[in-house]
């Protein structure tokens, strides 16, 4: 009996051992640096499982900064910082958070704009079962928000991809649930990004969206994805913020280069844009 007893606890032990967990079931073994290419498989497959289950036939992305805000909304955030700023004038912290507020003020007609982008294209775009130019987010606030929201306000699918960063992004509550996903590799959600993506609006924002613009323009120009009309929003901001010409003129990119993209300040515009771009591309068809 004794020795019976023995045997048993010492299985129990074993099979208590981490080492026997199955490999599937092991959160220390799938969350250490041996299973990241399982990680990263997993990454690719799911979402693009997740498209094909809601007929996401193509997408178009839009891009833009977290801290645009709705104009209402910006216009208060002004409105408390001038009633504080009366009480203490010499507070230059306060002065230069007040000056920022206005300019994200000026900027929030941008997020009217990206919300009625988004509507224009989800109306005309997708239609019974099939799914066609579904605008697709980082899925957090400011611009992405707009542009889900657009979506959602005509009862049409769009898109989140969000991402796991150190300070915790909620996604804004106007993404498709069932096109909510969630990553943790930049690399996999950059190229879910484009895989679909028949067209890029970017929006004025900050690293994030230069990040996804330059990535976006960089893939085209070598080549290594087809061309698609890529906007940039709001023409007044984008060539304050860089100059192409002075690009051409350092020999560091070809004139013709400047042709991969285009500005728009209307949504309509950039809506017609995009859709002259694949009507011309199917006249030059053979």
């Amino acid at each position: 009996m004794g020795k019976k007893s023995d045997e048993r606890k010492m299985v129990e032990r074993l099979k208590d051992s981490p080492a026997y967990r199955v490999a599937y079931k092991d959160p220390d073994f799938l969350d250490s640096g041996y299973a990241r290419s399982i990680r990263l498989q997993a990454e690719l497959m799911k979402p693009e499982i997740t498209f094909r289950v809601n007929n996401v036939r193509s997408t178009i992305v839009v891009f833009g900064g977290t801290r645009i805000l709705e104009p209402s909304e910006a216009r208060r955030k002004v409105q408390r910082l001038e009633k504080r700023f009366k009480k203490n004038q010499d507070d230059k912290d306060l002065k230069k958070e007040l000056a920022i507020a206005r300019r994200i003020l000026d900027k929030s007609k941008y997020y009217d704009e990206a919300r009625e982008f988004a509507r224009i294209v989800s109306i005309e775009c997708q239609q019974q079962n099939q799914h066609d130019f579904v605008i697709v987010t980082g899925g957090g606030p400011g611009i992405m928000e707009a542009a889900n929201r657009g979506a959602f306000e005509t009862n049409s699918k769009s898109i989140g991809l969000n991402i796991t960063l150190l300070a915790e992004q909620e996604p804004n509550p106007y993404i498709t649930p069932s096109l909510c996903l969630h990553f943790h590799y930049f690399a996999l959600r950059k190229m879910h990004f484009l895989l679909r993506a028949k067209a890029l609006v970017a929006f004025p924002g900050g690293f994030g969206t230069l990040d996804e613009l330059f990535e976006a323009l960089t893939l085209i120009q070598t080549r290594k994805i087809w061309k698609r009309p890529i906007i940039l929003f709001g023409e007044e901001y984008w060539k304050n913020f860089i100059d192409f010409d002075f690009l051409v003129k350092e020999g560091t990119i070809d004139e013709e280069d400047l042709e991969l993209f285009v500005y728009a300040d209307k949504a309509i515009d950039a809506w017609n844009y995009i859709k002259y771009f694949f009507k011309a591309a199917e006249n030059d068809k053979p």
